[in-house]
């Protein structure tokens, strides 16, 4: 069993973690095999979190002081929180994933941005497109009116040498006119 003053040290770590992050989704873990932990694990660090196993009374001390006070508070059962500084998207992401893959993993509720959300948003916050593809997105909405201006004028010059080619085809300048009247006088002489 673990001292009073680890108990303490680890509380205090994890506070000064949890005092600047933007995303915690508590979830339990009853059940769950250690490979399918492991995966866990790694998929969070991945996609920029932590995820943690816990006792309920070191996290309510760990979240006292913390914008995650109010989902850290009378917890029951075994828990397990993941969060992130970064992008809750991508947390929500694999967190779900692994949901589907191992019924045992369960959402009981997460901390977003500044406010508590319902499983139901966390689910929802999973379905949203990455941080990445909506950067993507933008970008090709902004470069878009530049190739369509780039598309434009590269057809005025195109279309204006087709138009110059079938003049000079067709002998519409000055130069192939004389040339076709030179020959027909030169028949008539003779």
């Amino acid at each position: 069993m673990k001292k009073k003053a680890e108990k303490k040290t680890e509380a205090d770590a994890l506070r000064a973690e949890l005092a600047t992050i933007s995303t915690v989704i508590l979830t339990t873990f009853q059940g769950i095999k250690v490979e399918e932990d492991t995966k866990l694990r790694r998929a969070v660090e991945a996609a920029g979190g932590q995820y943690k196993v816990m006792k309920n009374t070191l996290a309510q001390h760990a979240g006292a002081g913390t914008p995650a006070e109010k989902l850290l508070q009378n917890l029951h059962g075994t828990n397990s929180i993941s969060y992130t500084r970064t992008d809750p998207v991508a947390l929500a992401k694999v967190l779900t994933k692994v949901a589907k893959e191992v019924p045992a993993f369960k959402f009981k509720a997460g901390w977003v941005e500044g406010r508590v959300v319902s499983i139901d948003e966390i689910k929802n916050l999973a379905e949203l497109p990455s941080k990445e593809e909506l950067l993507s997105k933008v970008m090709f909405l902004l470069n878009a009116p530049a190739q369509r201006i780039a598309m434009a004028m590269n057809a005025v010059i195109r279309n204006t040498a087709v138009v110059v080619n079938e003049a000079a085809k067709a002998n519409k300048f000055g130069g192939g006119a004389e040339q076709a009247e030179a020959p027909q006088a030169q028949e008539t002489k003779s």
